[in-house]
C-alpha cells in the first residue's frame, strides 16, 4: 500500500486509508525505538533538509531523529546563519537546494500556505511541519497514535480540544484527522478564542470546562500561544486558569478516568496545573517518543513513492 498523495500539506481532505496506514506504519517504527540498535537502511542515499524558519524544539529535533533513525541524510536549515540574513527570498531559498538536488523538504514557516507553494517551485517531497495557524499534520498525527496507543481505537472517542483555538494549528490539524477516523470532536475555551466558523468542521462548542471534562474520553489540551499575542483574548492569566485550567482538583470533582494530551511546550500552572502534567492522566512524553515513531512512518512513506 501507498500514501495518495506525494506531500503532506495538511490532514485536511486526506483519506481514511491514508491516515490509517500511517498510523499501522508508525506501530512498526515505534518497535524500532525500542531495539537497541534503532536504526534501520530504509531511507539510505536519501537527502532530506529541514527548513525550518520558526522556533522548534520538539517538532524540528523529532524529524532529525527520525530522518536519522531511516539512515537519511539529513540537513538542518538555520535561518539565523543563512542567506535570508542577507534578503534572499523563501523562493530564491528553496530554489537553491532544489539545485542541489534533495529528496524531500520538510519546511515550518510563519506564512500559511508555504508548503502548498513550496510544491509548484520544487520537485522533492514536501512536508508541512507546521504553517502559521493552518495546519500541523504530524503533530495531529502523532495525537491519534497516541490516542489509539492508549485507549485501543479513535472511531466513537469524544476528543476535546482545549484552549487557543483560534491560534492553533494543532486544533486544525486534530479536527481534520480525528473527524475523517470516527471521532466525535468538541472545542473548548474562551468565546473570544473560538473561530466563529468552527461548528461548519462538525464539532460542538463548549465554554464550561466542567461540561468538557464530564463529556469527553479525551483532553487535546492547548497551549496559550502568548508569541502569537493570546493574551489579548482573555482579561488575564489569573481568569484563564479560574474558567479553563485543568487542575487535579477540578478533575477528581468531575471524572475519574480521562486521558489527557498537550502538545507542548505547557505553560505549567496556565492550562496545566504541575501536578497534572506530570500525574497519571497525562501521556505527554508518550506523545514525544511517539512523534519520532510517526515522523519515521510519514518520511518512509513518502520516501518510498518515488
Amino acid at each position: 500500500m501507498s500514501l495518495s498523495s506525494r506531500h503532506l500539506l495538511g490532514l485536511q481532505g486526506v483519506p481514511k486509508e491514508d491516515i490509517q496506514l500511517i498510523l499501522d506504519t508508525a506501530t512498526t517504527f515505534r518497535e524500532v525505538l525500542e531495539r537497541p540498535i534503532k536504526r534501520v537502511p530504509t531511507l539510505q542515499g536519501k537527502t532530506i533538509v529541514n527548513l525550518f524558519y520558526e522556533s522548534s524544539t520538539r517538532t524540528r529535533i523529532s524529524f532529525e531523529l527520525a530522518e536519522k533513525r531511516l539512515s537519511a541524510d539529513a540537513i538542518n536549515f538555520a535561518v539565523s546563519t543563512s542567506s535570508v540574513n542577507k534578503g534572499e527570498s523563501l523562493k530564491d531559498t528553496v530554489r537553491n537546494i532544489e539545485a542541489m538536488k534533495v529528496d524531500m523538504v520538510v519546511i515550518r514557516h510563519s506564512a500559511a500556505g508555504t508548503p502548498l507553494m513550496l510544491t509548484k517551485l520544487c520537485d522533492a517531497n514536501i512536508i508541512n511541519a507546521g504553517d502559521g495557524i493552518h495546519e500541523h499534520p504530524t503533530q495531529a498525527l502523532l495525537d491519534m497514535y497516541s490516542i489509539r496507543e492508549k485507549l485501543g481505537r479513535l472511531e466513537g472517542l469524544k476528543v476535546c480540544i482545549v484552549g487557543d483555538i483560534a491560534h492553533s494549528r494543532v486544533a486544525l490539524s486534530n479536527i481534520f484527522g480525528l473527524k475523517t477516523m470516527g471521532a466525535k470532536v468538541s472545542v473548548c475555551g474562551p468565546s473570544t478564542m473560538i473561530p466563529k466558523y468552527i461548528q461548519e468542521l462538525g464539532v460542538d462548542v463548549i465554554y464550561n470546562i466542567d461540561e468538557a471534562i464530564q463529556e469527553s474520553d479525551v483532553l487535546n489540551v492547548l497551549r496559550i500561544q502568548l508569541e502569537r499575542k493570546a493574551r489579548e483574548y482573555f482579561p488575564s492569566i489569573r481568569e484563564y486558569v479560574k474558567y479553563f485550567g485543568i487542575t487535579s482538583e477540578r478533575l477528581k470533582r468531575n471524572k475519574k478516568d480521562i486521558l489527557i494530551l498537550h502538545p507542548g511546550p505547557i505553560n505549567r500552572g496556565v492550562e496545566l496545573s504541575s501536578d497534572v502534567a506530570d500525574g497519571p492522566y497525562q501521556i505527554i512524553l508518550q506523545q514525544v517518543t511517539n512523534g519520532v515513531a510517526v515522523r519515521m512512518a510519514v518520511l518512509y512513506l513518502l520516501g518510498t513513492l518515488n
